[in-house]
C-alpha cells in the first residue's frame, strides 16, 4: 500500500516528501495510522550525521496514531486501538534490562536497520530511529506501540513519545528533584519545556529558563519558569544571584552544546546535581580542572530518553495531562502538515523554541 512520507536519501540531503510501498504487517508487527507526529531535534541530528542510522530512512520517532491491522502473534492492541510510539523498545535480556536500566538498552536501536519499506523504484527504505513516524501510516513492532490511556487527546498524545518523556524523566528520574529544590533549566525547545512543566510538578520552589532568544520567555513562564535569563558569558552569575549566591540545586542542559553544558555545571550549587540531556557532537569538548571538580562536589550525568521506562511512564505522565496538571499544548509552537517539515528543520537550525506538530 502507497502512503506518503519524509525520505532522508542520505545523510546531509535534503528531505524528499513522496510516495512510499508500505507492507502489511508481519508476524509480531503493528501497522499504525498516525494522527500526529512531533518534529524532534534529534530527527534533525539524524539528517545531518550526528546520529549515525542507516540510510536511506524515513525519519521520525515521536508520534502517535490508531491501529489499522496487526500481524499474528499481537495481543495487547488490536485494531481502533489508540497508540502511543515508544522509538527505542527494550528487549528485556541485555545486561542493562537486567539492571532495570530499560533506557540504556543494547538491542534498542536493532530495529533501525530492517528494510522498513521501499520506494517507488524498489529502493530499500529502513525505518530511521524504529518507527518512521514521518509517514501518514507505518508498520512497527508490536514493542514499539503503547496504548494511550483513554481521555488524552490522541493528537497532543505524540509528544509524550519523545520530548515529555525526556523531560519528565530529567527531572524525575535523573536528577531526583526534590519539592522546594531550585532548577535551571537551559534551552527552552520542546524537551525544554517539557522540563520547566516537570519541575513544576515536582514542587521545584524557583524554576530558571535559560535560552539565547528572548522570544521564548512566554513559552517558558507558560510552562512554570518564575524567572527568565538570556543566555550570555554572564549566566552563571546571574542565575547565582537570583539563588542567594549559592547556585541552582539542579541544572538541566537541553542543548547539547559545550558551553551550555559548561553554563549549566558553573550554575550549580556546591554538592548539585548537573544532567545532560542535549544530543552534542562529538567535536564539543567540555574541559573541567581537577581541583574544581574536588571543590564544587557536584555530580555531572547523562540522561538518555530521560532514564525513563515508557511502558511504566506513560499512564504516570497520562494522569498528569487527565488530571491538569502537565498541558502538552503548550509544547506545541506550531501545526504543519508533512510537507511543512523543511521548513520546520530550517526553524530549529534558527533557535526557535517549542514543537511543531505535523497533523495528518
Amino acid at each position: 500500500m502507497a502512503v506518503r512520507a519524509a525520505v532522508l536519501p542520505a545523510v546531509g540531503a535534503p528531505l524528499e516528501i513522496t510516495g512510499i510501498e508500505l507492507p502489511d504487517p508481519g508476524p509480531g508487527q503493528v501497522r499504525v495510522r498516525l494522527a500526529a507526529a512531533g518534529v524532534c531535534h534529534s530527527d534533525l541530528s539524524l539528517s545531518n550525521g550526528t546520529l549515525r542510522v542507516p540510510v536511506p530512512a524515513v525519519l521520525g520517532h515521536e508520534g502517535a496514531g490508531t491501529v489499522v491491522a496487526v500481524g499474528e502473534g499481537v495481543a495487547h492492541v488490536s485494531p481502533g486501538t489508540p497508540v502511543i510510539l515508544n522509538w527505542a523498545p527494550s528487549c528485556g535480556a541485555c545486561h542493562a534490562c537486567a539492571l532495570g536500566e530499560v533506557w540504556l538498552c543494547a538491542n534498542a536501536m536493532n530495529g533501525a536497520a530492517a528494510v522498513h519499506a521501499r520506494t517507488a523504484d524498489g529502493t530499500d527504505l529502513h525505518p530511521g530511529l524504529n518507527v518512521a513516524a514521518f509517514a501518514e501510516e507505518t508498520v512497527v513492532a508490536a514493542s514499539c506501540v503503547l496504548p494511550l490511556p483513554e481521555g488524552v487527546p490522541l493528537v497532543d498524545a505524540a509528544l509524550l513519545g519523545c520530548a515529555v518523556l525526556t523531560g519528565y524523566g530529567a527531572v524525575h528520574h535523573a536528577a531526583k528533584v526534590r519539592p522546594g529544590e531550585t532548577v535551571a533549566v537551559f534551552g527552552v525547545g520542546g524537551v525544554g519545556l517539557a522540563t520547566l512543566q516537570s519541575a513544576r510538578i515536582a514542587g521545584a520552589s524557583r524554576i530558571v529558563a535559560v535560552d539565547v532568544s528572548p522570544g521564548k520567555e512566554e513559552l517558558a513562564r507558560a510552562a512554570g519558569a518564575t524567572d527568565y535569563v538570556l543566555a550570555s558569558d554572564t549566566t552563571a552569575r546571574e542565575i547565582r544571584a537570583l539563588t542567594g549566591k549559592q547556585g541552582v540545586d539542579v541544572a538541566v542542559e537541553c542543548v547539547g552544546r559545550a558551553v551550555s553544558i559548561r553554563a549549566a555545571w558553573d550554575s550549580t550549587r556546591r554538592g548539585g546535581r548537573t544532567t545532560v540531556v542535549g544530543i552534542g557532537g562529538k567535536d564539543e569538548r567540555v574541559t573541567f580542572n581537577a581541583l574544581e571538580i574536588f571543590h564544587w562536589g557536584r555530580t555531572l550525568s547523562g540522561c538518555v530518553y530521560g532514564n525513563s521506562d515508557p511502558a511504566a511512564d506513560v499512564p504516570v505522565l497520562a494522569a498528569h495531562v487527565l488530571e491538569g496538571r502537565l498541558d502538552l499544548s503548550t509544547l506545541v509552537t506550531e501545526r504543519i502538515g508533512l510537507d511543512g517539515i523543511p521548513a520546520a528543520f530550517d526553524a530549529m537550525l534558527a533557535g526557535k523554541g517549542g514543537r511543531a506538530l505535523i497533523v495528518f
